[in-house]
């Protein structure tokens, strides 16, 4: 009875653990849809881009990092431009917005 208690109590322990663990590592995500007013990428090759957004709910510039390699490519290839309007996903990480989804709103 005693190592079935011990048991349970640390399968809850674990529980509780993992829950807080999760829950305060991730930042909020923050929605937005917006229509590209700026894109800096430098050079064919680049890792990351910087995308200005104009947000259409509040009419702020929003600056948002793009580090994922489907979005990176689309940038280049010209599949997604200046005056797109894109539906954006991001979390603010050490100050900076960084996206976690980008599509345009019609689709890509």
């Amino acid at each position: 009875m005693k190592r079935f208690l011990s048991i349970a109590a640390l399968f809850a322990f674990v529980a509780v653990s993992v829950f807080f663990v999760t829950g305060t590592a991730r930042a909020d995500e923050i929605k937005m849809v917006g229509v590209i007013t700026v894109i800096d990428m430098v050079g064919k090759d680049a890792k990351t881009a910087t995308v200005t957004l104009k947000d259409n709910d509040t009419g702020k510039d929003v600056v948002v990092i793009i580090n994922d390699e489907l979005t990176l490519d689309k940038l280049k290839d010209h599949r997604i431009v200046l005056d797109d309007e894109i539906r954006c996903k991001y979390e603010v990480i050490d100050g900076k917005n960084v996206s976690s989804y980008f599509r345009k709103t019609a689709g890509c």
